[in-house]
């Protein structure tokens, strides 16, 4: 374990409050064109896969061993499956709230719903900064990065509906913040559960889980929904230059 505490809290902090990106996009422009969703959620796909396979699960299997690892791995999936059925968050659908005109009252409780679904997923994600800053501080830069690219489509996906229904920037600007702030909640709640019985053996199993919950992600929401917006190949374009990207950060890292 090379990483600090404070450098991992910054760490999951930044990436949480990658939101507000996406929030001042959500606000200022209501609905970004298709294209510019496609490229994004399939980069974003993009670089979590690929820092699930080539950091985190190998980290894994070198501190705990090959099956050991892959259950952990197996387990973060589950964990986020379990998640995403008791609290759901959907890009998609939101998108076709907007598109179908509903009233200002039903846009406003999406808006909502998809902020608390964003907060609960968001959490497991501070986790998941946490574990990669505590091995080493490249590990915790790369996760971090990959969570914030992936945290901009979220922001406008409740901003937007949120600014609709009100015409309140700052208060859809705010609502999608907060949504964020669960990720470094998590990455401390995290660090006082973890800490006072953390070792090599059990941050292996960590890294694996947090693999696993970057995969299921990647596979069940981001790339879906980028394919989604009937692009044609600029979703796999879009995970092609995310994977490029994240292995020349890495390299240069």
């Amino acid at each position: 374990m090379h990483g600090s505490i404070g450098l991992a809290l910054l760490l999951s902090t930044a990436a949480g409050l990658s939101t507000s990106i996406g929030a001042l996009l959500g606000t200022l422009f209501r609905q970004p064109g298709p294209r510019f969703m496609s490229f994004t959620l399939g980069f974003s796909g993009g670089v979590m896969i690929l820092v699930s396979f080539v950091e985190l699960l190998p980290q894994g299997i070198a501190s705990v061993g090959f099956m050991p690892a892959h259950l952990s791995f197996f387990a973060g999936m589950l964990i986020m499956f379990l998640i995403d059925i008791l609290i759901p968050h959907d890009y998609l659908e939101e998108r076709h709230r907007l598109r179908g005109g509903h009233q200002n009252g039903e846009l406003f409780r999406a808006g909502l719903l998809v902020a608390l679904g964003v907060g609960v997923h968001n959490f497991p994600e501070g986790i998941a900064t946490m574990a990669g800053a505590l091995d080493n501080v490249r590990l915790g830069v790369a996760v971090s990065a990959a969570i914030a690219l992936h945290n901009i489509p979220e922001g406008i996906a409740v901003a937007a509906p949120i600014c609709a229904a009100t015409g309140e920037r700052r208060r859809a600007f705010i609502w999608s913040s907060l949504s964020g702030l669960a990720e470094p909640l998590g990455a401390a709640l995290s660090a006082l559960v973890f800490l006072p019985f953390l070792s090599p053996s059990l941050l292996g199993y960590v890294l694996s889980g947090v693999a696993g919950v970057m995969i299921f992600i990647s596979l069940d929401e981001l790339v879906p929904v980028a394919c989604s917006f009937g692009e044609e190949h600029l979703p796999i374009i879009g995970a092609a230059v995310g994977m490029f990207a994240m292995a020349l950060s890495l390299w240069i890292l």
